[in-house]
């Protein structure tokens, strides 16, 4: 079923709590309303959300905003590690629904706010696990050619925080409507990123190591340094961790003892943004209503429930400023900015 509304108050529908409106909002529950919905006479531009936990609005959208409400999660007949997910299942409801089967594989990314089809747009990761990680194809309708079309995980160009569906030309044509992820019933944890294997560990006390373990314990992480994004508005982590050379590292190496950093081999060396911007000295400072979070320096937050868009905006250039004085390096944002 479509519902459509005008003039629709987004607030509640983006995690940074930005006080905006969409001029339209079309909400749909099944793959048969993409098929009859005629997108002529609505607003332009069109732009399809999912829980709107990576987005920015800069103001009102004067365009047409999508949403998904297809929810439904089902095992392959032919394959039961397969799942197919639909794209408006909130993603940590998932992340729940495979560790209650002992099914491993997104155990990691726990925690992630937003919705299943987004994150295969987003190649959501966490711990180091990326979502692409687990993806075996996604299912999209496609407005242009009006049909529907898959792409298997080697198809859709996944890279960090990007894949082909981001891509000018293609962005914005392909609605993903369903996901099928590939899942593991054998014991198969990641715990090599950061200290989460010291902290599962501890948390399992010689214990059998199980998915709900190792997402308990990575909720636990979240929660110490992320802020509740229904309590405290936020996108979560606002910028990427950027890739210098190895030439680049050696240089802010030079002068700084420990720096924090993953060898990606040919393709340099990718420095924790987190790092660089709390040695710049923005960890906990506030700039009218936006912030940068006191317990993680990658997180911009709406501070004071009330902030404007060009607030955060506002922060977000000087810390891009400060860092690239004092590193040579310039940070790009994770959160898209409409």
């Amino acid at each position: 079923m479509l519902k459509t509304e005008y003039h629709k108050d987004l607030t509640r529908l983006n995690t940074f709590g930005m006080r905006v409106e969409a001029k339209a909002f079309i909400e749909y529950d099944s793959v048969a309303d993409l098929v009859e919905l005629d997108l002529e006479g609505y607003p332009r531009p069109v732009l399809h959300i999912g829980g709107g936990s990576n987005l920015l609005f800069t103001g009102d959208f004067k365009g047409t905003v999508l949403h998904s409400k297809i929810q439904f999660i089902e095992p392959l007949e032919s394959d039961p590690l397969k799942i197919s997910v639909g794209a408006g299942v909130v993603f940590d409801d998932f992340c729940k629904w495979t560790c209650d089967r002992q099914l491993w594989g997104l155990e990691n990314l726990s925690g992630i706010p937003g919705e299943v089809g987004a994150a295969a747009v987003q190649n959501i990761g966490a711990y180091g696990v990326e979502v692409k990680d687990v993806i075996s194809r996604v299912f999209c309708y496609d407005f242009q050619e009006e049909e529907f079309v898959s792409f298997g995980v080697e198809d859709c160009a996944y890279g960090y925080r990007d894949s082909i569906f981001k891509h000018p030309g293609t962005k914005g044509r392909h609605i993903v409507t369903h996901v099928v992820f590939q899942l593991n019933n054998n014991s198969v944890p990641r715990l090599d990123y950061g200290h989460l294997k010291d902290a599962v560990d501890a948390a399992a006390q010689g214990r059998e190591l199980t998915p709900h373990l190792v997402r308990k314990t990575v909720l636990d992480i979240r929660n110490q340094k992320l802020p509740d994004p229904a309590k405290i508005g936020s996108a979560g982590s606002f910028f990427k961790n950027p890739i210098v050379s190895r030439v680049e590292y050696e240089k802010i190496a030079s002068e700084y003892e420990n720096i924090p950093h993953f060898d990606l081999g040919d393709a340099g060396m990718k420095i924790p943004a987190a790092w660089m911007i709390e040695q710049c000295g923005w960890k906990g400072r506030r700039q009218g209503g936006a912030a940068v979070w006191e317990k993680q320096p990658l997180v911009i937050v709406n501070h004071s429930g009330n902030a404007f868009p060009e607030e955060i905006t506002g922060l977000e250039r000087r810390i891009i400023e400060s860092v690239k004085a004092r590193f040579g390096v310039e940070l790009s944002p994770e959160v898209e900015h409409i």
